[in-house]
């Protein structure tokens, strides 16, 4: 074998010129300009153009007048992302949101008793004496649950006085509508009406306060999920365009999916997640694989995952595609619907 030949495999060469824009990224040169980084996004490679591909789509939901749906797991709310998904449901900028137990009794939580900052690396036993529980490197002490509890208690009796069986959606909405708190989830979702679907409303401390009160105060008490099952798939069928932002898995992201299966899938999908595809999870998988069950609406570039850790990102999508938002014409288009709300 020559030279030639090796050369031929170490460097095989191509007459092909690529159609495709060059990979750049921004230049920081000069002034500073945050929507100038996310546009450089789209060139950048990797997860960041990915994230570009996830902005550009929810553009795309809202010029579409899509319902919008946001699934978020209880992580979220642990974190100071709970801020972002407030300002969502404070603005009226999502029709439908789906979450789990854990987040509804953590944004109730912070709106009397703050989380704390903490580390990763700890003496576990050591928090556990000291009353301490560990989400990441939050710290939530546990005392916010006794508090909790006093507060659900309140709210039980009243809740159930005049019916003894009520869904997840009334528990969200009433429970809201007696938080005062500029920062919850829960109080702007009722000020606007805005949906709150929790079907595992028994799996977190809610629910263990749930069954002291069915167990100590009132027997008949119960929560039904079949209506609001209901109502989430009428939701999707009365819809133009559906539009899904999941940030997180499990049972929230397969709520969304699942229900617009009755109407022939989404026609957006937005993922952020570090969930692994290897494992077969529903958390793992990405929207391709929503499309082949029927979930997703088969269109090239109507669905994108972001494989990176919620609140790196999450902030980002929202500050370029809600709070910089311009409508497709433009200026005068959104002068004109604003004049409309």
């Amino acid at each position: 074998m020559t030279d030639d030949d090796t050369k031929d495999n170490v460097i095989p060469g191509s007459e092909e010129e690529l159609a495709t824009p060059d990979v750049r990224g921004y230049d920081f040169t000069g002034e500073f300009d945050l929507a100038e980084l996310l546009a450089s996004y789209e060139t950048t490679g990797f997860q960041a153009t990915h994230l570009a591909e996830a902005i550009d789509i929810v553009k795309r939901m809202r010029d579409d007048g899509a319902t919008i749906y946001c699934t978020y797991t209880s992580n979220i709310v642990s974190s100071g992302l709970r801020e972002t998904l407030a300002y969502l449901a404070r603005e009226n900028l999502v029709d439908v949101m789906i979450t789990t137990s854990g987040s509804i009794t953590e944004d109730v939580i912070k709106t009397e008793k703050p989380f704390k900052m903490g580390e990763w690396d700890v003496d576990e036993a050591a928090m556990r004496e000291r009353g301490i529980n560990r989400l990441g490197n939050i710290f939530v002490p546990s005392d916010r649950y006794v508090w909790l509890e006093e507060y659900l208690n309140d709210f039980f009796p009243e809740f159930f006085a005049e019916e003894k069986v009520r869904t997840p959606v009334e528990f969200s909405r009433e429970l809201g509508a007696t938080i005062d708190d500029e920062h919850s989830i829960l109080a702007n979702a009722a000020d606007n009406d805005i949906p709150i679907f929790c079907p595992a409303l028994t799996d977190a401390e809610v629910g263990n306060f749930l069954y002291y009160y069915k167990q100590g105060y009132d027997s008949d008490v119960g929560i039904e999920i079949l209506q609001d099952y209901d109502d989430l798939i009428e939701e999707g069928l009365l819809a133009d365009k559906t539009g899904l932002i999941v940030i997180g898995g499990g049972l929230p992201k397969h709520h969304a999916i699942m229900t617009n299966l009755f109407r022939g899938g989404a026609d957006y999908a937005v993922y952020i997640s570090t969930g692994v595809e290897g494992d077969g999870s529903l958390s793992g998988a990405p929207p391709d694989e929503a499309v082949s069950w029927g979930k997703i609406k088969e269109e090239v570039t109507n669905h994108v995952e972001v494989k990176a850790e919620a609140t790196l990102v999450t902030p980002l999508l929202v500050a370029e595609a809600f709070k910089k938002y311009e409508p497709a014409g433009g200026e005068d288009e959104a002068e004109a619907t604003a004049a409309d709300d």
